[in-house]
């Protein structure tokens, strides 16, 4: 992997692990682009790294409020969240891991990403009516809305379907405030984060993963360009989320699963 190559996949990799357009999906898609096969472990947990410091650092205030005071119903939710997706990655280890290597499943993936955040986008702008019932707040969140967003959260474990995308919809779905549906859903990504760095940490101490493969240089071109992308990243798909529509997310991860579908059936330059 060369620097420049590091460099543009540590952005991607900063840019869409919270943007809702899956980052995993767009890796994947890079590495067939730019032919990229040698074991990509190490780099892949270094730029995971670079994510988790730029959300630790927008989300300060929201942690620190979890830590003061640990035993508090927050805490239990993000836990109950997060149970959904350690069993399927459990579960479906050996599947998912074909997903990743092959990129079949690619265009489909993208597009059920595009029908989550139109649908989600359109049907809370529908109960935002004077007649309807009004959003709710983090006070009402329940252990059913936390394992309803956790649900959600699962099935991203496929590459092409957003984590943040996801999420975000599910907290829509159940009516939360914009501001807290995107707030829980980057909450929820630090447990996901770490529990990849926890699985490709496996790897690297078997062995199975050795900086030589890669390059230093590239690694820390790809931690520091995904940590600085990611900061601003966060901040722009939260003001996204309270201002504005998801239909622009919707519009592209759309129009990106057809032309990857035109690829597998038709031309065949890539899949």
């Amino acid at each position: 992997m060369s620097v420049f190559e590091a460099l543009i996949l540590g952005v991607v990799q900063g840019a869409t692990e919270f943007l809702p357009v899956s980052s995993s999906g767009h890796l994947v898609l890079l590495r067939k682009l730019f032919g990229i096969d040698e074991p990509a472990m190490l780099y892949d947990a270094a730029v995971h790294g670079g994510t988790l410091i730029a959300v630790l650092v927008v989300l300060r205030q929201d942690i620190l409020n979890i830590l003061r005071r640990v035993f508090q119903p927050m805490t239990l939710y993000l836990i109950i969240a997060t149970i959904p997706v350690v069993i399927a990655a459990l579960v479906f280890e050996d599947q998912i891991e074909e997903a990743y290597a092959t990129g079949t499943v690619l265009g489909f993936t993208f597009l059920v990403t595009s029908a989550l955040l139109f649908s989600s986008d359109k049907l809370y702008k529908r109960s935002a009516g004077p007649t309807v019932q009004p959003a709710r707040f983090q006070g009402e969140m329940t252990f059913k809305d936390a394992l309803f967003i956790g649900l959600f959260q699962a099935a991203a474990i496929l590459p092409g379907i957003s984590r943040s995308g996801s999420t975000i919809s599910a907290g829509l779905f159940r009516r939360f405030d914009r501001d807290f549906a995107a707030r829980f859903a980057f909450l929820l990504s630090i447990p996901a984060i770490m529990g990849a760095l926890v699985f490709q940490a496996k790897e690297i101490v078997t062995g199975e993963a050795s900086p030589s493969a890669i390059g230093l240089l590239p690694i820390a071109v790809g931690t520091i360009s995904a940590c600085i992308v990611a900061f601003f990243a966060i901040r722009f798909a939260m003001k996204m989320v309270r201002e504005r529509s998801l239909k622009c997310f919707a519009v592209y991860t759309g129009v990106l699963g057809i032309l990857i579908l035109i690829d597998k059936f038709g031309t065949n330059f890539f899949f």
